[in-house]
Formats: C-alpha cells, sequence, structure tokens
C-alpha cells in the first residue's frame, strides 16, 4: 500500500538573482507537496523560473532559503557527498539538452549514473534501452543519434539506477512536435509501468493536459 504521506515536501522556496544593481525574484516562498505515483507538469512564461525550482526540487541547485525534503530527507543539510548519494539513488533527471557524452556509445552513457554509484549494470542498462526503443541502436554514438534518439537514450539513463522519482526539463524543447509527443508519451508510459513519480517543466500547455496535475509559476508563485 502506497503511503499517504507526500513523497517529496517543499516548503518557502526562495531564490533570486542579481542583475547589475536590480535583484531579479524568482521564487518568492514556493511549497508544494508531490504524491507517490503522481505525474505533475510545471508551466510558466519563459524566465518564469520552471527549471529553476525544477533544479531545485531535484537538490541540484540550493535555494537561499527553505527546504526540500523527499522520502523523509532533506536536501541541503548535511554532506555534499550524502546529498550526492540520495540524488544518485533516489533520483533521474532528464535534461533538455540530452547532456550525453559524445565520446561514449548510448549504452555506455546510460551506463554512468550506475559507474558513478559503483553498480555497473550492463544488463539493466540494455533493458532501458530496449524499453525506450533503441535496442538497435546501443554501440552508436550520439552523433550518429537522431534528437529524438539521443532524448530517448537519456530517459534510460534517468532510469538505470531505479528511480523513485523523475525529473525532466523541458523533454521535447529540442525536438519536433511529433517527436516530442512520442517522447512524453514514452515516459509517461514508462513511469506508469514502473510505478515512478515524474516532474515535467514544459512550455507546450498540450501536453501539460497529460499529467494528474498542472501547475504554473507566475511571478515567482505557483499557481493550480
Amino acid at each position: 500500500m502506497e503511503s499517504a504521506n507526500p513523497q517529496l515536501i517543499a516548503r518557502d522556496l526562495r531564490q533570486s538573482f542579481k542583475i547589475g544593481h536590480r535583484r531579479i525574484d524568482v521564487l518568492r516562498g514556493v511549497s508544494l507537496d508531490v504524491h507517490h505515483g503522481e505525474s505533475i507538469f510545471l508551466c510558466g512564461a519563459s524566465g518564469a523560473g520552471k527549471t529553476t525550482l525544477l533544479y531545485t526540487l531535484a537538490g541540484l541547485e540550493r535555494p537561499q532559503s527553505g527546504s526540500v525534503i523527499l522520502e523523509g530527507h532533506e536536501f541541503y543539510t548535511g554532506s555534499e557527498k550524502g546529498q550526492a548519494k540520495q540524488r544518485n539513488e533516489k533520483i533521474g533527471f532528464v535534461f533538455q539538452g540530452y547532456f550525453l557524452l559524445s565520446e561514449l556509445t548510448a549504452l555506455e552513457n546510460v551506463l554512468l549514473p550506475s559507474m558513478i554509484g559503483k553498480k555497473i549494470h550492463r544488463n539493466t542498462a540494455e533493458n532501458a534501452l530496449e524499453m525506450v526503443g533503441l535496442a538497435d541502436r546501443m554501440n552508436h554514438l550520439p552523433p550518429e543519434l537522431s534528437g529524438g534518439e539521443q532524448q530517448r537514450v537519456a530517459i534510460a539513463r534517468a532510469l538505470i539506477n531505479d528511480p523513485t522519482i523523475i525529473f525532466a526539463d523541458e523533454p521535447t524543447g529540442n525536438l519536433d512536435s511529433k517527436t516530442g509527443s512520442g517522447i512524453v508519451e514514452l515516459l509517461m508510459a514508462l513511469v506508469r509501468e514502473n510505478k515512478k513519480t515524474l516532474v515535467v517543466v514544459t512550455h507546450d500547455a498540450h501536453l501539460a493536459t497529460l499529467g494528474d496535475r498542472q501547475l504554473e509559476i507566475r511571478d515567482g508563485l505557483l499557481c493550480a
């Protein structure tokens, strides 16, 4: 039975940046609960702070104030090593720009997170690539793959350590609409089949309707 408690709890997140003599408030006290197995899509205008919020929730960008608690463990406290271990074990992240190493094959790119965790799972990586439809492209380098195929590799990489929650930053941002829709459908199917939680940033209002919840960030605050 799934826990009734939220899987991820964010409270009063604040972040600002200084540009010249101006201070830009990006997050102005954002609070959010994310429940197990939920799919949430974050929308908002360009520069509204969607990616900043996503990175903060995923433990990648320390807020100026506020807290993020994932499955009872608070990010941004304790050692950097401990935080990195929690990210590696609990979180999968799909970047907009793929972030694949061009000199490594698709299979080797997928294996990277498990190498960091000192757990090499070649069979798991092969299975992940099969799940995203790239069984015949495992030994190709990223420059030999299309944009959609590279994003599929990035999704397989995000799944390699069997994370409990997956974050995706504009996963369709560099793709045409047809390829992008296929990527989101694939991502949604994988999280459902594997009982994962999903938090996605997108500029595409139509794609955002596919989630269990659609939230908009506006003026540094969340609104449903």
